[in-house]
């Protein structure tokens, strides 16, 4: 009896601790709403995207596109990934026989990760943002929160990144298309002369939460 009494509230703080978790994710929840916002400004910029599988976010000059996946069994190489126009890093010395394999496909670079193998089920119409929300949902690691600059974003994986921000009321930076200029600069690219993206230090923390700096190619829209 005395076991079973351990047992029982053992399992209830469990519970407890597992619901507060959930209640103090502020991150989580504040970003499907931001997302949400940023859905309604740009209806035209949101596109269902059958050969990757899932939803594509396009920049507004059309460069760029964040995708995330509408179901991570579908086989598609990646379930979050940035799709962005090939021809400013080649103007500016990239050498595409640098580039991993897969990396380029036509005119374009592709960077993402695949998250999973699961069979996403949906408790109603299969949207851009249920599909976000599935994201937050099962792959909470990869959403994060930018302190500097107030956004929300999409782990890429690699150093890459999709962001927005928490308020576009208030932040000229409404979204941002965020890549790892490394693998860049080592297949020949001069990081200065990529047109139509900002070569930047961007200050970040390290895995033990210490303020640094990292290089990255920032290509930032405001939309509100």
């Amino acid at each position: 009896m005395k076991k079973k009494i351990i047992l029982a509230g053992a399992a209830l703080l469990l519970l407890v601790v597992l619901s507060g978790c959930q209640q103090t994710d502020v991150v989580g929840k504040t970003s499907i709403t931001s997302f949400d916002a940023v859905l309604q400004v740009i209806p035209n910029q949101i596109a269902e995207d059958e050969i990757n599988g899932g939803w594509a976010l396009s920049a507004p000059d059309g460069t760029a596109r964040f995708i995330w996946s509408k179901d991570y069994s579908s086989g598609t190489p990646h379930d979050v990934m940035l799709e962005v126009d090939a021809k400013p890093f080649i103007a500016a010395g990239l050498d595409v026989t640098k580039l991993p394999a897969g990396m380029l496909v036509d005119d374009k670079i592709m960077v993402g990760t695949m998250l999973g193998d699961e069979k996403l089920t949906y408790s109603g119409e299969v949207t851009p943002l249920a599909s976000y929300e599935q994201l937050v949902n099962l792959k909470r690691d990869h959403i994060k929160y930018h302190t500097a600059l107030d956004h929300y974003g999409v782990d890429i994986g690699d150093g890459n990144m999709f962001e927005w921000a928490k308020d576009l009321s208030t932040n000229d930076k409404d979204i941002v298309f965020v890549l790892n200029p490394q693998i860049f600069i080592d297949a020949g690219v001069d990081p200065e002369k990529v047109e139509g993206w900002v070569f930047a230090k961007v200050s970040a923390e390290d895995e033990d939460k210490k303020p640094i700096e990292v290089d990255k190619f920032l290509k930032p829209f405001n939309i509100k």
